[in-house]
């Protein structure tokens, strides 16, 4: 879990594979601790093809099936069927915008976005995300 944090939570991503990855696994995390998800990463990796949103997309209820008995991965079988529904929608996203990258980073102009703080010692203190802001507000997609 420590490796995770350090080296990819809040790291900044651009590519598309990497983005379904986290789409899949954030999914699985549901009602779960993440380092449970991430104990099985491997497992999801290998189960959906490397996290390749074309071949996942194009699961048949028998590969479905098929997923609900691997033991290296979390076996429920909404948490499987949407991640198939996520990499259909991944891939009309996609072909809309060029590529999912482009349609997640156009709500923050490109840039990651950060509340800003102030030193406290050797600490950077981080005031909370608000629920809503002008960026969130103007641009008429729901964020609650």
């Amino acid at each position: 879990m420590l490796e995770y944090h350090d080296r990819e939570w809040g790291v900044p991503v651009h590519d598309d594979r990497k983005h379904f990855e986290f789409l899949v696994l954030s999914g699985a995390q549901a009602g779960l601790k993440f380092s449970v998800v991430l104990k099985k990463r491997e497992g999801y990796r290998r189960a959906f093809d490397k996290f390749d949103p074309e071949k996942v997309a194009h699961y048949s209820e028998a590969r479905i099936q098929k997923l609900r008995s691997d033991l290296e991965i979390i076996r429920n079988r909404m948490k499987i069927e949407a991640a198939v529904r996520n990499a259909r929608a991944f891939l009309k996203t996609q072909e809309e915008f060029g590529d999912f990258d482009s349609y997640c980073w156009r709500f923050v102009d490109g840039r990651p976005s950060l509340t800003g703080g102030r030193r406290r010692g050797r600490f950077l203190r981080l005031r909370p995300n608000p629920m809503h802001s002008a960026k969130t507000s103007s641009n008429g997609d729901s964020v609650s």
